[in-house]
């Protein structure tokens, strides 16, 4: 198939695929014309970057799964350098995810900070002779 089609077929840009073939991760073959062609191992090998790609690889990460494949196993991730860059990017997520958890706890006491100090702005203003909340941008607090 030439380019477009595996474009198509991939859903990808012909210019991604020419990047592939820039970085090594993707073969074409010529024709005597010089135009390229592609084989559906070439649309296997697509499909192993694009999902690895939505799981947030980046494209260097791919290239042990499209040896993989390359050398004839079914699947891109049998290879004990697959498995290496899985257990990479678990370790990774892993330390995302204790750095979101960090974060949201900081901002969850930053909303009980602010909702106490409001709740007392609130109950200051309930005072007969109490001062009149104000919002930090110069608005009344309701």
């Amino acid at each position: 198939m030439r380019i477009g089609e595996l474009a198509a077929r991939a859903g990808t840009t012909t210019r991604a695929l020419r990047y592939y073939e820039s970085r090594g991760l993707l073969s074409a073959r010529r024709t005597a014309n010089g135009h390229r062609t592609y084989d559906e191992g070439d649309l296997r090998l697509l499909r192993q970057i694009r999902t690895l790609r939505d799981f947030g690889f980046d494209l260097e990460e791919t290239r042990p799964f499209v040896e993989c494949l390359r050398a004839g196993h079914p699947e891109g991730d049998s290879c004990p350098a697959s498995l290496q860059v899985y257990r990479r990017k678990l370790d990774e997520l892993d330390a995302l995810i204790g750095e979101l958890r960090a974060v949201r706890a900081k901002v969850g006491q930053q909303l009980a900070r602010a909702e106490s100090a409001r709740d007392g702005l609130a109950a200051e203003a309930a005072v007969p002779g109490g001062p009149e909340p104000v919002c930090e941008l110069g608005g009344e607090l309701r």
